[in-house]
């Protein structure tokens, strides 16, 4: 398989995590066949020593030259949401995207996008801490404050820092489906998929009680489980914790109700089943835990805006 070349371009005050993001996920265990799917480097305005927003310097050897060459493009957080990118940079990315080129804004990264023209009559998110600013510099943007991320037409942005991580794995589950995606997952020891829809952190202190310790596990329980009756009562049982509690912790830690939340892991399971096998819809619809094709079909249309028999066609047409 030939490589996928990734570039991050780095600049003063980039956030380290989201510089190290990349690495981490498309740097990850993703053999196929020998070959390494990926390909990561990272490039500037101008080359050499870089600082970044936790202190430490990087040296970057190429500069926005290497972007030619590259097929996603990653720009991390910017420092200042209120000062705008350098116009050889919002140029080099405008010329990219017009040659077919993935560009990819986590963060405030997504205020570099915008300042390059890239976000207009496009959907997009950012850090909602940023969002009265974000809305104020690009009224163009048909803003989206509250997902975790979103593509529009070859353009992703992402919310803030862990965030990251999901937007490049949903890239993966994209570019290679699920199987590769829930892998990298596992190496990383993160949660295989939150969908972009998902809500952002809630703005509000979640006071710690002990119980939440249990959340968890209860969750990677659940998805072992999906095609088992789940709901409320079942869930709280197994995290010992009354319904009422576990309601409300659910909700604080996820952003979504427990129904939600289950919908959302049947999608993702049911998408698997559809990429990897030839099972059936009503087979799929029962293994996800949707129990009739009916449901299965009114979730995917909810959540992907599909039918499930034109999602498979689609992914394997996809992947020859």
């Amino acid at each position: 398989m030939p490589k996928t070349r990734v570039a991050v371009i780095a600049f003063e005050g980039a956030s380290l995590f989201h510089l190290t993001v990349p690495q981490l996920v498309f740097g990850a265990d993703l053999m196929t066949s020998g070959n390494v799917v990926y390909e990561i480097s990272y490039c500037a305005v101008e080359p050499g020593m870089v600082r970044s927003d936790a202190g430490l310097e990087i040296r970057v050897e190429d500069g926005l030259d290497a972007l030619t060459e590259a097929v996603i493009i990653i720009v991390p957080a910017w420092p200042d949401p209120e000062t705008r990118a350098p116009d050889v940079l919002s140029e080099a990315l405008s010329k990219a995207h017009a040659n077919g080129k993935l560009i990819v804004g986590l963060c405030l990264g997504a205020f570099v996008l915008g300042d390059a023209g890239l976000l207009d009559d496009r959907e997009a998110t950012t850090h909602w801490m940023a969002r009265d600013t974000f809305a104020r510099r690009f009224h163009k943007t048909r803003f989206r404050p509250d997902v975790l991320y979103v593509e529009d037409r070859g353009i992703v942005t992402s919310a803030g820092n862990v965030a990251a991580i999901d937007c490049c794995l949903n890239i993966i589950r994209e570019q290679h489906g699920a199987d590769v995606a829930n892998r990298v997952a596992r190496i990383l020891v993160t949660p295989p998929l939150r969908q972009g829809g998902q809500a952002q952190y809630v703005e509000k202190p979640v006071p710690q009680f002990p119980c939440q310790t249990r959340l968890p596990g209860v969750l990677e329980w659940a998805v072992e489980h999906l095609s088992e009756s789940l709901d409320v009562d079942t869930m709280a049982a197994a995290a010992c914790m009354s319904r009422r509690s576990f309601t409300r912790h659910f909700r604080d830690a996820t952003g979504m109700s427990v129904t939600q939340w289950l919908n959302t892991q049947r999608v993702a399971r049911a998408q698997q089943l559809l990429e990897t096998t030839d099972l059936s819809i009503e087979h799929v619809a029962d293994e996800a835990g949707f129990g009739t094709p009916l449901s299965l079909r009114h979730q995917f249309a909810a959540q992907l805006g599909t039918a499930p028999a034109d999602y498979r066609k689609a992914f394997r047409a996809g992947s020859k």
